[in-house]
């Protein structure tokens, strides 16, 4: 039996590992991480991430062919040894705010060799990593004076939250990256016959290490440039008059260019895109090449802009005050199907509001409140009178009725279902609101018409306005 290990039990290395323990049932897989907290929820029925389908692939595997434990020493058994943790964006030091710090994977390369007695073993790079970070691994283990042999693989993933259980099943495309000589052939054979036993072979595609570790990144980039992009033209749709959703379905239409993530919002999130675009950007200006680096960087400021433009419409629209004013946030997840927060624009907003004197009820359906009030502190680290305001103003709501009660504007920020206009039950919630009452859709999920209707001033970003208002120039 093949024994594969994953040192990692993140939004990655959880749900890969149980999709290949769900296709693999001859092969043992075991999942590793140093937080007790997680490995214990893992093994429990409240798992630690949410992702549709997950759940039920990790109950019908657990304790069969897929393990989850905090004990280091099962690393020592893995013949295929992913890594999959955290690379984040340096936050000091050389390549402050772009480059990647990559303790946390130079940490487990240490492990490993320390663990390893002997034998052949194929460490898997899975983690988001900057461009020849193999070499670096290499050189940590061959420092080690380990007797161990391994052979170093590069296996991005290129999961979307929220969708990560279908993106697993059915991937566009699966890359491995190998290193030359017959040993790399070797150790990309045994990882793609891993991946063979669900993935079609025309899927599973080989590079060189280096254009799998490039690849990722560029993927990352080109992906979220295009929402920055169409946010730009929300911009002007906002100002003309246009329709946000029909310019992208015209754009959509063409076929060199295709619909996908042409949806205009509030702005990008993620683990990814902006560190990995921040991360290519250190990469060229490192390389001397500073208007690549610059055209990048303007992917990130312009998702940047579009955060600021929506609260900064919030604030002109409600009279240039929002000081002791209730908001119903309706979601801080970055995204639908997912409690993951990191680089959501909810953050932002609602720091912003915050720093106006705003009073915020907050209502998300999977992000918890611990979750909500670290990433404010963090993000709020240099303002001491908004980090008290985020124990004094904020109320965290258990529905999107409560959330509305008495409030004076609803902020949609993130797309959950339940938000949708059909869905949701804006009439009750208008009802239940102070007057008039404001609603500032970020997510493209309501209708700025009916909402007018029910009695709402709305704003729906990248939307024309009802044409009443806006024939007589009101920003609601």
């Amino acid at each position: 039996m093949v024994n594969i290990v994953c040192i990692g039990a993140g939004y990655v290395g959880g749900p890969t590992m149980a999709m290949i323990a769900l296709k693999c049932p001859d092969v043992k897989v075991t999942v590793f991480d140093l937080n007790k907290a997680r490995i214990d929820a893992w093994n429990s029925d409240s798992l630690p991430i949410y992702e549709p389908g997950l759940h039920d692939i990790v109950m019908a595997c657990r304790g069969k062919n897929l393990f989850f434990t905090y004990e280091e020493a099962c690393v020592a058994d893995g013949d295929i040894i992913f890594i999959s943790v955290n690379t984040p964006t340096k936050t000091f030091g050389v390549g402050k705010g772009r480059a990647a710090d990559l303790t946390y994977i130079e940490g487990c390369t240490r492990m490993i060799a320390r663990l390893v007695k002997g034998g052949h073993r194929i460490v898997v790079e899975k983690s988001t990593v900057p461009v020849r970070c193999s070499v670096a691994v290499r050189k940590v283990l061959n420092a080690q004076g380990c007797k161990a042999t391994f052979s170093i693989l590069s296996n991005p993933e290129f999961l979307a939250e929220g969708t990560a259980m279908a993106d697993l099943a059915a991937p566009d495309r699966v890359l491995i990256g190998c290193e030359a000589g017959e040993q790399g052939q070797a150790a990309l054979a045994t990882l793609s016959s891993i991946y063979a036993n669900w993935v079609p072979q025309d899927r599973i595609i080989s590079t060189n290490l280096w254009s799998s570790e490039l690849s990722k990144l560029a993927a990352n980039a080109f992906l979220a440039q295009r929402i920055s992009s169409i946010n730009a033209i929300s911009a002007v749709c906002d100002a003309t008059g246009a329709d946000v959703d029909e310019v992208s379905n015209a754009i959509g239409k063409d076929s060199r260019l295709g619909a996908k993530f042409l949806r205009a919002s509030v702005g990008f999130g993620g683990s990814c895109f902006q560190k990995d675009i921040l991360n290519l950007v250190y990469l060229a200006e490192s390389l001397n090449l500073p208007e690549v680096a610059e055209y990048w960087h303007a992917v990130v400021k312009m998702n940047e802009f579009q955060r600021n433009r929506f609260t900064k419409r919030i604030v002109q629209t409600m009279l240039d005050t929002v000081n002791r004013k209730k908001f119903a946030i309706f979601g801080f997840a970055f995204k639908k199907d997912t409690g993951d927060t990191r680089e959501s624009s909810a953050i932002n907003v609602c720091a912003q509001l915050l720093e106006e004197g705003a009073i915020l009820n907050i209502y998300d359906p999977q992000v918890r409140r611990e979750t909500i009030i670290e990433d404010l502190e963090y993000f709020c680290v240099d303002s001491e009178r908004v980090k008290k305001l985020i124990h004094t103003n904020i109320v965290f709501c258990k529905s999107a009725a409560e959330a509305t009660e008495g409030a004076s504007a609803i902020c949609v920020l993130t797309e959950w279902d339940e938000f949708k206009m059909d869905k949701c039950d804006y009439k009750g919630h208008f009802e239940r609101m102070e007057k008039p009452a404001f609603i500032f859709d970020g997510r493209l999920v309501t209708n700025a018409a009916a909402l007018k209707e029910i009695g709402f001033c709305p704003y729906v970003i990248g939307k024309p306005l009802p044409d009443a208002d806006a024939a007589a120039g009101f920003l609601f």
